[in-house]
């Protein structure tokens, strides 16, 4: 019994690791045989966890990284799911209603709408914004016209006739132009000409025509000769006959949207009624206009209610 017990104490102490009392002196063949098959599997368990996390790449076996790449797995993933889900829902579209036309790629449209622009610039009808009044007006004011602008733009893109448009009296170190490069996204891409020259030195004087609210002279049709001036001014105090009077003092003609003719005074709480427009509301009334050849159409787009006024007979329309 004895004798049993020393044989397996002396087999518990041929299992001691390297590194703390050393190999057994006398542990017998099979001691050393068992205590190498352990050293095996740990040493083969080492390397396959440096082959699977070298020690150049630990940052790669991180938590962290790894939360961050199962959440970009689940953006990517969620994402082709939407594209799929857009994908079916155009194609019931297109079986729903089978004549209309193929949706184009963006790529497409927007070559399209460069095409149309560039071809105004030759052939089409002519609109300077006169950004020389810039001048005294409020960072407010400035950051009100810039929103114009972009929105003026916005509607000539999409025109199946665009104007080509002119930002005259325009230097590009301004406040304003810096305003319209903050708010606008692209805008010194836009395709049309800025220059610092003022519009009456640009052109013609005959061929100009300045379109203010205070002229006596109502717009009647649109010229493809003439080039058109909105004067580019947003003024909270709203002084009355500013660009009436720049362009009567350089004997230029001048001209009214024909508000008065097609639209009447609506009755409103506050008894308030304007015929001033933001510049890309008179745009887009000359632009539906040039489209349309109907002033009351024209009007009906560009006037908001907000002006106080309606057209003379909303069932004729």
């Amino acid at each position: 019994m004895d004798c049993k017990l020393q044989k397996g104490a002396q087999r518990t102490e041929s299992l001691v690791w390297p590194g703390q009392e050393g190999f057994p002196e006398d542990g017998g063949e099979d001691g050393l045989s068992e205590s190498f098959q352990l050293l095996q599997m740990d040493v083969g368990y080492e390397h396959q966890e440096e082959e699977a996390c070298p020690a150049n790449s630990a940052t790669w076996c991180s938590k962290n990284v790894q939360r961050k790449q199962r959440h970009w797995e689940r953006i990517v993933s969620s994402k082709k799911s939407k594209r799929k889900q857009e994908k079916e829902r155009r194609k019931v579209k297109r079986a729903e209603h089978p004549g209309t036309c193929p949706q184009h790629s963006k790529r497409f449209l927007k070559a399209l709408t460069k095409d149309r622009l560039l071809e105004a610039k030759h052939s089409g009808p002519r609109l300077c914004v006169d950004l020389s009044m810039t001048h005294h007006m409020s960072k407010k004011e400035l950051s009100r016209l810039a929103g114009q602008i972009r929105r003026l733009y916005g509607s000539n893109k999409k025109a199946s006739r665009p104007f080509w448009i002119y930002l005259t009296g325009f230097s590009t170190d301004s406040p304003l132009y810096e305003e319209c490069l903050r708010m606008n996204d692209g805008f010194s891409a836009y395709l049309l000409d800025v220059t610092e020259e003022d519009c009456f030195s640009l052109f013609p004087l005959e061929t100009l025509v300045y379109l203010t609210p205070d002229s006596e002279q109502a717009l009647e049709d649109i010229d493809q000769n003439t080039v058109y001036i909105i004067g580019g001014l947003v003024d909270e105090s709203i002084q009355k006959k500013v660009t009436f009077q720049k362009a009567r003092d350089c004997a230029v003609k001048t001209a009214r949207l024909p508000i008065q003719e097609y639209m009447v005074r609506r009755q409103n709480e506050k008894n308030y009624h304007s015929e001033v427009l933001a510049i890309n509301q008179v745009f887009d009334i000359l632009s539906t206009y040039f489209e349309t050849h109907s002033w009351p159409e024209a009007l009906k787009k560009g006037v908001s209610p907000g002006k106080g006024y309606i057209l003379r007979n909303a069932m004729e329309w």
